[in-house]
């Protein structure tokens, strides 16, 4: 049972020591050491005052009984002068007497004087070690800071300390609600584009949305039959046409045409290749002002008219 209560001790007096070690501040505890060091030094100053004054007692207390001593030694003499041997004799006596006192008045004023300089001695020695302490002490404290801060400063660069850590978590919930946001964003943009949702801004029905998609095929196709008509008639390459140019109008229905339309009942080709009726061939020279002017190769082809804004328009060219 005494074990026990030894370990139990023991525990108690281990967790109070780490409390106790997490509490404590270097500095303060630096600090407070210096001033008991302070308290000690004014207790040899006062016991050094004391010694003092009692030597100093001392010393009075030997003077006054020298001169008791030198008055009856005077007495002593008058009383001889008058021929009074027995009050000489008395006042002898008495001058003895004090004379032991004044032996044991020295004696303590030389054992008063000792601890007197003794006193000294260690006050001097004491103050000279509370002021090497004082300045180990500033040291240390400066070390202890300037650690302090290093450490401080380290663990907010590395978001250890909680100031630093609330503010990285902050900022790490604050770029998951970015992302969030984001993905739901793109995914709201998604389904608006694939009309699983319906843009109230702009109320545009299926059918509408329908429509508007074929309409773009529509316009990419002509564009790439344009194209390919400008290449077999060995036209420059440069811009792709586009819709109603100069009045509104759409010009590549006619270069289709005159692409894509068989061989005439002349025995003429309008295309970009050889004409294999009519011994001839037609060849589509660049359009100019929003025209296609097909011009002949040999004599007895077909000759295709240049197509006007009217031909233009309507999607075909007169033959």
């Amino acid at each position: 049972m005494p074990g026990v209560w030894q370990r139990t001790k023991n525990i108690f007096q281990a967790k109070a020591n780490k409390v106790l070690d997490r509490a404590e501040d270097p500095r303060e505890t630096l600090d407070l050491s210096y001033e008991k060091q302070l308290d000690s030094l004014q207790k040899v100053r006062r016991s050094v005052a004391d010694v003092a004054t009692a030597r100093k007692r001392i010393e009075l207390q030997a003077a006054q009984l020298q001169k008791q001593a030198d008055k009856l030694q005077d007495q002593a003499k008058q009383a001889i002068t008058i021929g009074n041997e027995d009050l000489a004799r008395e006042a002898l006596s008495r001058r003895a007497a004090i004379g032991e006192q004044l032996s044991d008045l020295k004696s303590q004023h030389e054992q008063v004087a000792q601890q007197q300089e003794s006193l000294i001695a260690t006050q001097q020695r004491l103050q000279t070690q509370i002021e090497q302490f004082r300045t180990k002490k500033e040291t240390l404290k400066a070390s202890y800071t300037a650690a302090e801060a290093q450490t401080k400063i380290g663990e907010a660069v590395s978001g250890i300390s909680t100031s630093m850590g609330d503010a990285g978590a902050a900022m790490q919930r604050a770029q998951d609600k970015i992302a969030s946001m984001q993905a739901r964003a793109g995914a709201m943009d998604e389904l608006l584009a694939s009309g699983a949702l319906t843009d109230l801004t702009s109320p545009v029905t299926d059918i509408q949305a329908e429509l508007d998609k074929v309409q773009a095929g529509s316009q990419v196709d002509l564009e790439l039959a344009a194209l390919k008509a400008q290449l077999a008639a060995g036209g420059p390459a440069g811009a792709l046409p586009t819709a109603g140019e100069d009045d509104g109008t759409q010009a590549p229905p006619a270069v289709i045409d005159a692409v894509e339309e068989p061989d005439t009942p002349g025995g003429g080709a309008a295309s970009g290749g050889d004409a294999t009726a009519g011994g001839g061939a037609a060849t589509i020279e660049p359009a100019t002002a929003g025209a296609n002017t097909a011009e002949p190769a040999t004599a007895g082809a077909n000759t295709a008219e240049p197509a006007t804004a009217d031909d233009v328009a309507t999607g075909g060219i007169e033959r």
